[in-house]
């Protein structure tokens, strides 16, 4: 089954597939939903995060603690 409409039975289609001018052309049918399940993804913080995290964590300390002790 053909998903695509007939051109013999659509109003207003030119004979080179167009539509003529202040027609609106066919809607093809569309399909919903997805193809194949979604795997399930996992609900924790990648431990690789949490090292982001800290190394930056880590940084900001180290600049305030020298910023600190420059204008003391």
């Amino acid at each position: 089954m053909s998903m695509d409409p007939d051109p013999a039975r659509i109003p207003d289609l030119e004979p080179g597939g167009g539509v003529a001018p202040g027609s609106t052309p066919p809607e093809t049918p569309q399909t919903s939903g997805l193809s194949a399940p979604e795997p399930r993804t996992r609900n924790h913080f990648p431990p690789t995060g949490i090292a982001v995290i800290a190394v930056v964590a880590l940084l900001v300390i180290v600049f305030v603690i020298v910023a600190v002790s420059v204008l003391a």
